[in-house]
């Protein structure tokens, strides 16, 4: 019954603690052994007529921001007295709306992107503390997307800090190929020029790192295999008639691997695996005490302010 299912659902949100996909679900379902692989669509399919039905809140699973609208304005609830009120006393901690240059002084910059939504859900915790930058390629990114992050790194070079790609994605063919090709996708934006007069960037020295999904990760973890390479086109790979069957990137993998692969949702069945194999990438870079470093930062700015709330008059009289 569907009320059982979307009872059961939403006993398992509450234990994760996060929303994930509706692909998402299917992993953490089959790890709990409540279904099969082949069932995978099935609850997906059922996950969404609940959400349509009413059985489930239409916003229990974790969507793609882009698709989310902007300019909504509400109306406000709370009288212009209050919102005064709240300012004033805001004023006193005003610091932390101040952000400092958190990479002056480190040798590093990173940033990361992964191939799942559900991976930015998982990993945001985690890159908020080395205050890392995260988004969900999607495949292979777009051009917007590429541009934005390439104009963040040339920035940081400029800088003189060493530039960091830290890339997780799907273990089958074209999720290898993917990280293997990072390079020549960032190449193929380096001409670009922005409305402001900024320049594009060149990628020549930048280190990309894919971290995941690996396979010794996934034979460690007894994650889930799915018997086939069927793509997002709805053709498999494996398949002889598949016009990339015979290229090299497909039969080495089928060589090495078989006619099966591994989604980076699967990491999500594994919350507390998954932030370890985040945290172990990041810190590779940055070092054990990286926060100590930023908090450190954090504590000069508090200190500035409230010597100018006392050089202002304020700290006393608000």
């Amino acid at each position: 019954r569907k009320t059982d299912f979307a009872n059961l659902m939403q006993d398992l949100q509450r234990k994760i603690g996060f929303k994930v996909s509706s692909r998402g679900w299917a992993y953490i379902m089959e790890q709990a052994g409540y279904i099969n692989k082949d069932q995978f669509d099935k609850i997906a399919t059922a996950i969404n007529d609940c959400r349509k039905e009413g059985f489930l809140p239409v916003d229990f699973v974790a969507e793609e921001a882009s698709r989310a609208f902007s300019g909504i304005e509400e109306p406000s609830t709370r009288s212009l007295e209050s919102i005064m009120s709240w300012m004033l006393r805001d004023v006193l901690d005003g610091a932390k709306y101040f952000t400092p240059d958190w990479w002056n002084g480190e040798e590093y910059y990173i940033q990361m992107v992964v191939e799942k939504i559900d991976l930015v859900t998982l990993f945001s915790p985690v890159c908020n503390k080395y205050k890392i930058p995260i988004a969900n390629a999607k495949g292979w990114s777009s051009i917007s997307q590429r541009a934005e992050y390439a104009r963040r790194f040339r920035e940081a070079e400029d800088q003189g800090l060493k530039c960091v790609l830290l890339y997780c994605g799907d273990h089958d063919p074209d999720g290898l190929r993917i990280s293997e090709t990072l390079r020549s996708n960032i190449q193929d934006v380096k001409d670009v020029y922005w409305m402001d007069g900024e320049s594009g960037y060149d990628p020549e020295d930048l280190i990309i790192d894919r971290f995941g999904l690996n396979y010794d990760l996934i034979i460690k973890n007894k994650f889930t295999w799915i018997d086939n390479l069927i793509t997002s086109t709805g053709k498999d790979l494996a398949d002889k008639r598949h016009r990339n069957h015979d290229m090299p990137y497909v039969k080495n993998y089928l060589r090495d691997i078989g006619p099966r692969k591994c989604e980076a949702n699967v990491i999500v069945t594994l919350p507390e695996v998954a932030r370890s194999l985040v945290e172990q990438a990041i810190t590779k870079y940055l070092g054990h005490d990286a926060t100590k470093r930023f908090d450190k930062k954090r504590e000069k700015i508090d200190k500035k302010y409230d010597k100018l709330l006392v050089q202002f008059n304020l700290k006393d009289n608000i």
